[in-house]
């Protein structure tokens, strides 16, 4: 399952690389796909929508 987030915080490859990290060691299946452009956040998981945005939450970054 692909979950799609929107996530404003996100202006630099640092944020890239912080919230792929993040996911990545807790969802180690996990596919990371963002777009520094658009802001968002895709995830191949079978984990849930609150896991993703809970990880991603977690780097200090807003989810709308």
């Amino acid at each position: 399952m692909t979950i799609n987030l929107k996530v404003p915080t996100i202006v630099c490859d640092g944020c890239v690389e912080t919230i792929t990290k993040q996911l990545q060691k807790n969802l180690p299946e996990a596919q990371v796909t963002i777009d520094i452009d658009t802001k968002t956040v895709a995830v191949e998981t079978q984990a849930s929508e609150a896991t993703v945005k809970e990880i991603i939450t977690s780097t200090g970054h807003t989810v709308e």
